[in-house]
């Protein structure tokens, strides 16, 4: 019996965010031109999300903010959103100062304990 057999892990292939890499610092002509790659990588993968990479970004300013603002609007419109690869700390920083938070890849979530998970408590202190 001979059966064929498809090129890939097609389970991992349909489960493994698309990459967009970017390739250095960014001017204001790229970024329609970016937004679209990133809705086409959600409609192409059907994950859901995309992971820009942003190691090569530059020194983070209000440009980097701009960019991926948008690049997060347009995966949203697209029922998806952006994971962010290496973002340097002061990236980071400038982030959060401005308000905006991104999920990182390695970061992990931040979310309430599972039920029937109890506190520690102190030797003699009453269970609550």
């Amino acid at each position: 019996m001979n059966s064929a057999h498809s090129p890939g892990l097609q389970i991992v292939d349909a489960m493994t965010p698309a990459v967009l890499v970017l390739p250095g610092p960014v001017t204001r002509d790229e970024v329609a031109g970016l937004c679209d790659d990133v809705r086409a990588l959600l409609e192409s993968t059907g994950t859901g999300v995309v992971v820009v990479d942003v190691a090569a970004i530059g020194p983070p300013g209000l440009g980097a903010v701009d960019l991926l603002a948008r690049l997060q609007l347009a995966a949203r419109r697209a029922r998806g959103r952006i994971r962010l690869r290496d973002p340097a700390p002061s990236l980071r920083a400038l982030l959060d100062l401005v308000g905006l938070r991104f999920e990182v890849e390695g970061q992990t979530e931040q979310r309430e304990p599972p039920l029937g998970v109890e506190e520690e408590v102190e030797p003699g202190e009453p269970a609550l």
